[in-house]
């Protein structure tokens, strides 16, 4: 049964899934029917559902519309409705109705078995090297770090990235009917239109923000637990699923990566180190242990450890040997240079 949609100023919540996708497909829909829409969905697990189905069937009867068979096949029935006697026209067209109802039952029939639309599923990765910038197709920015490997899916409800290893910065580009989720291990961040890091190593996951808001939640054993930031804040978890205190995100480190860029300020060189081998195939090594807590600043770039090397001679008096034909080993200072 048809239904006709609300009066623009109807604000209640009682609408059903028909009328806010008729709604939101009008040409006037502006951000305000969506900020409702998008509180209307989460305030009942059973509307979302019902959304969901809604816009399956409409995104399916579209693709049927525009089938070319099914065109060709009603242009043939409407030739023959010229030319033959009316019993018989009636009938096949009837054959022809049914064909059709079979065929929109059977497309439905395989989006409702596949349970989450049909979008398919993007795997990104980038290796040594410098950072990969990745457009998706809904206008969403990535930029991939060195040794990082994430997932994402655009369906039709909602926006998945899986992320595998390393660090990924996310400009989610907003769309209110469709959130961005961000799985990290057993953790999930939400996007509510913002521009933030994730990264995942062996110590755990860590989320920094750099604009807007995000919500993220995860649990420890059988406890859940759910945290928000805002800009310049970060959260780390470790393995065990525990949340640690919300601290300030470096924004200076955070956006200087993405560019190639490596800022320090006052952090140990064997973390340096470790930082540079993943963006170049020459790798830099410490000679002495007692040089890994020495405290280095500067802004470095990322992928020439030639220049750090060069620039960590000059600056702390560190002798630099090359060990191999990709192999750069930092000593201490020459002590016969010492005053």
């Amino acid at each position: 049964m048809t239904r006709t949609p609300p009066s623009r100023d109807s604000t209640d919540a009682s609408l059903s899934a028909e009328e806010w996708l008729a709604r939101l497909l009008s040409p006037d829909s502006g951000a305000q029917d969506s900020d409702v829409f998008e509180r209307w969905r989460l305030a009942d697990p059973e509307h979302a559902a019902a959304y969901a189905e809604a816009e399956r069937i409409h995104r399916n009867t579209a693709l049927l519309s525009n089938d070319p068979l099914l065109r060709a096949a009603s242009r043939a029935a409407y030739r023959d409705t010229a030319t033959r006697q009316a019993s018989t026209s009636q009938r096949y067209l009837w054959l022809f109705a049914a064909g059709m109802a079979a065929c929109l039952l059977l497309t439905l029939g395989l989006v409702w078995r596949d349970g989450r639309g049909a979008a398919a599923e993007q795997r990104y990765a980038n290796a040594v090297g410098l950072p990969k910038a990745v457009r998706l197709a809904d206008g969403t920015r990535l930029w991939l770090d060195a040794e990082s490997t994430l997932t994402v899916r655009l369906g039709a409800n909602e926006r998945v990235a899986t992320l595998e290893r390393g660090r990924v910065e996310f400009a989610v580009a907003h769309d209110p009917r469709r959130p961005f989720l961000v799985h990290a291990g057993d953790n999930t961040i939400r996007d509510v239109g913002t521009v933030f890091q994730v990264s995942r190593d062996r110590d755990g996951v860590t989320v920094g923000l750099l604009e807007g808001k995000v919500a993220i939640s995860g649990h420890r054993g059988s406890q859940p637990w759910s945290s928000g930031l805002e800009p310049a804040q970060q959260l780390h978890i470790d393995h065990d699923g525990a949340a640690g205190a919300i601290t300030a995100f470096d924004l200076a480190a955070a956006q200087g990566w993405t560019r190639g860029e490596l800022a320090f300020h006052d952090r140990r060189l064997g973390d340096l180190l470790a930082e540079m081998n993943r963006y170049s195939d020459t790798r830099l090594l410490l000679g002495d242990p007692t040089l890994v807590g020495l405290k280095v600043s500067g802004s470095f770039r990322a992928g020439n450890p030639d220049a750090l090397a060069q620039a960590l001679a000059r600056g702390w008096q560190l002798r630099v040997v090359r060990t191999a034909t990709n192999e750069l080993t930092l000593l201490p200072p020459d002590p016969r240079r010492r005053r």
